[in-house]
């Protein structure tokens, strides 16, 4: 799949060599697979709780409003920390700051094993908020700083097909998990779950110090020739591009209407990715299957149609230089299908079409929309716009699975939250269409 990317002089922009092609296919190979593992394991820890969930709820004496909430205040330390967070690994480099954030929310998730009363499941999600703050808007950040805007498209989207194969890995291997270990030296199977799937991280996070150079000028394994193109490339990118080129400051970055538009944007997308992504095993659960192995992975069938949808989608926006159509059909498809689920909240199988669905809407975009913020801003004002940007969206976790919550412990279904999230994802269509074509179609 990655070699497929950049593989022809037919594919590449114009003015652009075999020789470039060569030099991006390189460095994708060095550093994109290794972040998209690093993605695989953080997305797990946030949502393997979901799972976990079906059989901790009373060992830990929690509601189903309590989890809501607790599983929403994950969303409060990330998004307290996440602006700081992408301005110091700007000023520390990417190696050790996600060395630190990857080491930090594995112990802290490992941790949750031990959690028995609803307070300490509080506190462990906000800290491992905390700690995850700023790796994903630090990644694309990063990632800024190696590709030209015009690739960044089908780059991001190799990037974050780590969010949907971290369901579809993690989903049937954490129901397996719960249900293997179960008992064992004394643990139930959800606290082998934390524990188990927390290893990943720290190892990865060890291993970033050693793999992950901090700029495209420390890579050992590219040529002087070869730092040499990128370095030309971004700054003809630049060049190109006054309107980025132009606002490169922190204020520029943080008081911004464009961005403040992005935020909005990903609210949306995200009151739908996270209601799947905490609560679809329970929705499945409701329909009456009850095997935990069973339930992962039924769970994983929508992250399979969002990872192609992410591929395709991400790939055909880059081939025509558009971007706003390439959201706002996908979010009309989506609402539409999550309207539709309360009229099929005890059908398994129409549950499951539904969500796949949204999901195309959900995670199929993610690839074009995180390619907005860097067609606006660059330098200082980039690290901070992504990280504003993330801090706004991740409200919708703390909104989401309040809200979810809320309604099923009220009237026993999410219908009303789901109906309140496709109406979100059609207002945010009209925001996308308000974005200046110029600029973010460039």
């Amino acid at each position: 799949m990655v070699t497929n990317v950049l593989t022809s002089k037919s594919e590449t922009t114009e003015g652009h060599t075999e020789r470039d092609v060569l030099v991006y296919k390189k460095v994708i190979w060095k550093i994109i697979p290794f972040l998209c593992f690093c993605y695989i394991a953080a997305y797990l820890d946030r949502i393997n709780v979901g799972l976990a969930k079906l059989h901790m709820l009373s060992d830990v004496h929690l509601s189903e409003a309590a989890f809501g909430l607790g599983a929403g205040l994950f969303f409060v330390g990330y998004i307290i920390f996440e602006v700081p967070s992408n301005l110091i690994m700007e000023k520390v480099g990417a190696k050790i700051w996600i060395a630190r954030i990857m080491i930090t929310w594995g112990i802290l998730s490992g941790l949750t094993m031990f959690v028995t009363t609803p307070m300490q499941f509080y506190v462990l999600r906000f800290l491992l908020g905390a700690a995850e703050a700023g790796f994903l808007p630090g990644v694309l950040y990063y990632l800024t700083t190696w590709f030209p805007t015009y690739y960044r498209g089908k780059i991001i989207a190799l990037f974050m097909i780590g969010l949907p194969l971290a369901v579809i890995i993690g989903s049937p291997l954490s129901g397996w998990i719960m249900g293997t270990f179960d008992q064992i030296l004394g643990f139930t199977g959800w606290q082998w779950l934390f524990f188990l799937e927390a290893i990943p991280s720290v190892l990865l996070g060890i291993l970033t110090l050693k793999v992950l150079p901090n700029h495209f000028s420390k890579a050992k394994w590219l040529s002087s020739d070869e730092k040499a193109i990128i370095e030309e490339n971004l700054k003809k990118d630049l060049s190109t591009n006054s309107a980025a080129k132009e606002k490169s400051s922190f204020k520029d970055g943080f008081f911004n209407l464009n961005i403040l538009k992005l935020g909005a944007i990903n609210f949306s997308m995200l009151l739908c990715t996270y209601s799947m992504g905490f609560w679809l095993p329970t929705f499945i659960k409701n329909t009456g299957m009850s095997n935990v192995l069973h339930i992962g992975l039924l769970v994983a069938i929508p992250s399979v149609i969002g990872l192609i949808a992410m591929l395709l989608i991400g790939k055909s926006s880059d081939k025509y230089r558009e971007r706003r159509w390439h959201l706002v059909i996908p979010f009309i498809v989506g609402s539409i299908a999550l309207f539709f689920t309360s009229m099929f909240s005890a059908n398994l199988v129409m549950t499951v079409i539904l969500f796949s669905i949204a999901a195309i809407a959900t995670t199929g975009t993610i690839p074009v929309f995180f390619s907005l913020p860097a067609t606006f801003l660059s330098g200082t004002a980039a690290a901070t716009g992504f990280a504003l940007a993330c801090s706004l969206a991740n409200l919708a976790g703390l909104v989401s699975n309040t809200l979810v919550g809320y309604a099923i412990q009220i009237t026993g279904k999410p219908d009303g939250a789901l109906l309140v999230f496709a109406v979100c994802l059609l207002i945010s269509c009209l925001i996308v269409l308000s974005l200046p074509k110029k600029l973010v179609n460039k």
